[in-house]
């Protein structure tokens, strides 16, 4: 299922990675923009997931369409969907060729946890990156 352990959560972040956030909004005052803003500046390579606003950026990051349009793969998805939408994220992470899927906080699907671990990725679910960097 999903991991717990603090030091496997740091190393998924101490190094930087290509992280692409699914759900990532323009919007300020938005979760999403506020992380994506915050790994960028933690030196990650970012790629924004949002349809409306592909061809864009946010924080710098490029803004793509979908999953499938981030090249190379991301090595980490970090999704900004409801708990029952972000299955569908977590599936296309898996056919994407990510080596793992971060859920926010508050985002918690058992089902597609199980499936990602099936497929060999490392889950992170119900916590933000931007809570965890500080406090490990």
């Amino acid at each position: 299922m999903a991991i717990n352990d603090e030091g496997e959560i740091r190393e998924l972040l101490d190094q930087p990675r290509r992280i692409a956030v699914v759900g990532a909004s323009p919007n300020p005052a938005r979760a999403s923009n506020e992380v994506l803003g915050f790994l960028v500046a933690q030196g990650h390579d970012v790629i924004a997931v949002n349809p409306g606003h592909a061809g864009k950026t946010i924080h710098g990051a490029p803004v793509v369409a979908t999953l499938a349009n981030v090249e190379p793969p991301a090595e980490l998805v970090d999704i900004f969907r409801n708990s029952d939408d972000a299955g569908t994220a977590v599936d296309e992470a898996i056919v994407h060729g990510a080596k793992a899927v971060w859920m926010q906080m508050g985002v918690i699907n058992d089902a597609a946890a199980k499936r990602a671990n099936a497929a060999g990725l490392t889950v992170v679910m119900d916590r933000c990156p931007m809570v965890e960097v500080p406090r490990l």
